[in-house]
């Protein structure tokens, strides 16, 4: 005999249902018999069913108290993806299950009894939702009865329809009705896949269905496309005639803006016996003399006057933007350190043996001579670190690369302004991808807007470093209005902390990190 123990509290609850779907998990590792096997099955259906009763009641008594603010999440349903470590969709049904419990007692009460299972709930919360709201709860109640009496799905849908057709009023016809479920979603896989979904309005599903038909005709005997094949490749002919249709909205001016991305090194193999880069250093050192000289003469503003390359950097016009990107590499630091050091001391000190830097001693040369020598190799380690509008990399490139991606570079860092600048936002844009809260959010960097690391009162520059996209609601409400602070560490890490008891409804002191691991997976 089997006495069933009740637990002291609802963390005790939840460490017996794990140990319990451990043991099942476990027991079903051995060889059983498929009757054994079907039996635990229907079991884990009746206790899934349960399991939705009770997420659907505890999401709403979360909802209620806006716990998601208490992560700085916009909703629950973020809350549900970056806190719980679940997928979007799978946060979709849990927030269906969350409407299944407030606006559907009767279906919820079938589930706690296991009258029927989740899905089946979800579907019929579906198919009621347009029964007269007076009329819902009776229609309910009978489709549960149904469904424990026995009913299969097309027996329920048989009785919801007819209770529906009873009971609806006349439809308006109204083709603006805003309760009308509709939309589409577009996704990618983690091989760059898309997946589409989408709930279409009947006139949406008749015209997609007349283009898809249209242009899916098999061509010929040879054809051994299946059917959703060939609808795929009438979908992308659609899409691919209406970009050349020149009828799509243009940005600033184009259809498309294409980021073409180049690394920093493959631009250097592509420059055989680094002839363009020697001829950036000469030039670079003209322009280096000739501020000097202009320094020497009169006190300067910490500007310099550009030409040419550098002077056409601010006329960036093309919708086609290269990104020259390369990684840092520390190494060159210490040999351009020690370089700098040589130079100083020979410019300020007087000649001294520099062979270790230079490979020529000061009696095989002059003092000018070797002073040269060595801003060849200063200039020459500086561009494997860092290149801007006016650097090697955008010299490459333009000398390099043919018609389209030749135009001027972009700025990486325009110090103090009083708005970011659009090419700045592009690079934090194309940097960061989506909002940069630390406890995750998936709105992409077109619905964001560079916020200031450092507050410009307080110092902090305009610059990519200096930046990061934040979504509205993160930015303007979780920061501004709601008072948490970000600190972003060396490392490219940042964390969030709320303020106490300062915000509305704050669930005080709390600290999210964007490093920290998940406390256990979705």
């Amino acid at each position: 005999m089997c006495t069933a123990v009740a637990p002291a509290s609802m963390s005790e609850a939840m460490e017996m249902l794990d140990s319990v779907m451990g043991f099942i998990a476990d027991a079903a590792a051995a060889p059983m018999p498929a009757e054994a096997a079907a039996e635990i099955l229907r079991g884990l259906e009746r206790t899934d069913a349960v399991e939705a009763a009770a997420r659907g009641r505890l999401l709403v008594a979360f909802d209620a108290k806006d716990g998601h603010l208490g992560d700085g999440q916009r909703t629950s349903r973020a809350w549900l993806v970056h806190s719980t470590r679940v997928t979007r969709g799978q946060a979709g049904e849990y927030k269906a299950i969350e409407t299944l419990a407030r606006d559907h007692q009767p279906l919820l009460a079938g589930l706690r009894e296991r009258a029927v299972t989740k899905s089946v709930a979800l579907q019929l919360a579906k198919w009621t939702r347009s029964i007269p709201a007076e009329y819902r709860e009776q229609a309910e109640e009978i489709l549960v009865a149904a469904a424990h009496a026995g009913a299969d799905q097309r027996a329920l849908a048989q009785i919801c329809a007819e209770i529906r057709y009873r009971t609806a009023p006349p439809d308006p016809q109204d083709e603006n009705d805003k309760h009308l479920d509709r939309g589409v979603s577009l996704d990618t896989t983690i091989d760059g896949a898309g997946l589409i979904r989408g709930d279409l309005t009947p006139a949406c599903a008749a015209m997609v269905q007349a283009v898809l038909d249209a242009l899916s005709a098999p061509e010929g005997g040879g054809d051994l496309r299946t059917r959703p094949q060939r609808y795929h490749d009438a979908l992308a002919e659609a899409m691919k005639r209406l970009l050349a249709s020149n009828l799509l909205p243009r940005r600033a001016g184009q259809p498309v803006k294409a980021l073409v991305h180049i690394y920093f090194a493959e631009l250097c193999e592509m420059d055989a016996g680094s002839v363009l880069q020697d001829k950036w250093i000469a030039e670079y050192r003209a322009q280096w003399a000739a501020h000097r000289a202009a320094a020497s003469v009169v006190t300067g503003d910490g500007g310099a006057w550009l030409e040419g390359d550098a002077a056409r950097a601010i006329a960036c016009d093309a919708m086609i933007v290269p990104v020259v990107t390369g990684d840092i590499d520390p190494i060159p630091l210490e040999e351009l350190i020690a370089l700098c050091a040589q130079y100083h001391r020979i410019h300020t000190q007087g000649p001294a043996d520099v062979s270790s830097a230079t490979g020529v001693t000061e009696q095989t040369a002059g003092a000018a001579e070797v002073l040269a020598m060595l801003e060849h190799q200063i200039l020459a380690t500086v561009i494997q670190i860092v290149s801007g509008p006016g650097g090697v990399a955008s010299f490459l490139r333009r000398n390099l690369l043919g018609k389209g991606l030749n135009g001027p570079s972009l700025p990486l860092d325009v110090g103090q302004t009083d708005d970011v600048p659009v090419h700045l936002r592009r690079l934090v844009a194309l940097r960061d991808q989506t909002c940069q809260f630390p406890g995750g959010c998936d709105q992409p960097a077109a619905a964001c807007e560079p916020h200031h690391v450092v507050h410009r009162a307080d110092g902090g520059r305009t610059s990519l470093t200096g930046l990061k996209n934040w979504c509205w609601w993160h930015h303007h409400v979780v920061l501004h209005q709601m008072g948490w602070t970000l600190t972003v560490h060396p490392d490219g890490t940042s964390q969030v902390r709320s303020p106490g008891g300062k915000a509305i409804r704050s669930h005080g002191g709390k600290t999210i990190r964007s490093h920290g691991p998940p406390s256990r997976p979705g």
